[in-house]
């Protein structure tokens, strides 16, 4: 099996922020993650990385919130868009 395309979105918001997510379905697991995936999601503003989600080899899922790289549990693909989605509203209304 090859990689399948899953999800692929991108926008740029009206405040100039680009949004983008890209889901795939790998063969193999991204080690050290357990789930079938392969995933990246962000918002920049002004050439800045405001959120990001991904599964980077060697690191897992994690996330990039506010300059800082925190752990992220993947249930779901439904579940990482409403969190992304759940993060950058965070961000955009302070």
């Amino acid at each position: 099996m090859r990689a399948e395309l899953v999800h692929r979105f991108k926008d740029i918001a009206a405040d100039g922020g680009v949004l983008e997510l890209v889901v795939w379905r790998v063969p193999e697991p991204v080690p050290p993650t357990t789930h079938g995936y392969k995933y990246r999601a962000v918002y920049v503003v002004n050439g800045v990385r405001v959120v990001g989600f991904d599964n980077e080899r060697g690191k897992g899922d994690h996330c990039h919130l506010d300059g800082q790289e925190l752990p992220y549990l993947f249930t779901s693909v439904e579940q990482l868009v409403e969190d992304f989605i759940a993060a950058v509203d965070a961000r955009r209304k302070s």
